[in-house]
């Protein structure tokens, strides 16, 4: 079992920045990635940002150029630094977890991030 806890959410002007941050506990892997979705009321959950043990990066393309996304290996943390924030970004954030070899997934309760024009 792993838990995720993600505190950083809250209520940010439009153009400006928030940061939120992620840590793994429990039963971890050493390979693995971490990352971050948001849900919008009517849509789906959608792939903010994800890196991988190794660093590789992938974001979602509205995202790029805004948002940083980081890990420390170490405390099993990931952050989310967002930068020119837009009310199209206000959304419940999910902090997910993915070990390729022990074929696990985990999601943490999710934080508001609201953005207001």
């Amino acid at each position: 079992q792993v838990q995720l806890v993600e505190p950083g959410g809250g209520l940010v002007q439009a153009g400006g920045s928030l940061r939120l941050s992620c840590a793994a506990s429990g039963r971890l892997f050493s390979i693995n990635s971490m990352g971050w979705y948001r849900q919008a009321p009517g849509k789906q959950r959608e792939l903010v940002a994800r890196i991988s043990t190794g660093g590789t990066i992938n974001y979602e393309e509205s995202v790029k150029g805004r948002f940083t996304i980081s890990r420390d290996n170490v405390k099993n943390t990931v952050y989310l630094e967002m930068n020119s924030l837009k009310p199209e970004d206000t959304a419940v954030y999910y902090c997910n977890y993915i070990s390729v070899i022990g074929a696990m997934e985990y999601w943490g309760k999710g934080t508001l991030v609201t953005v207001s024009s």
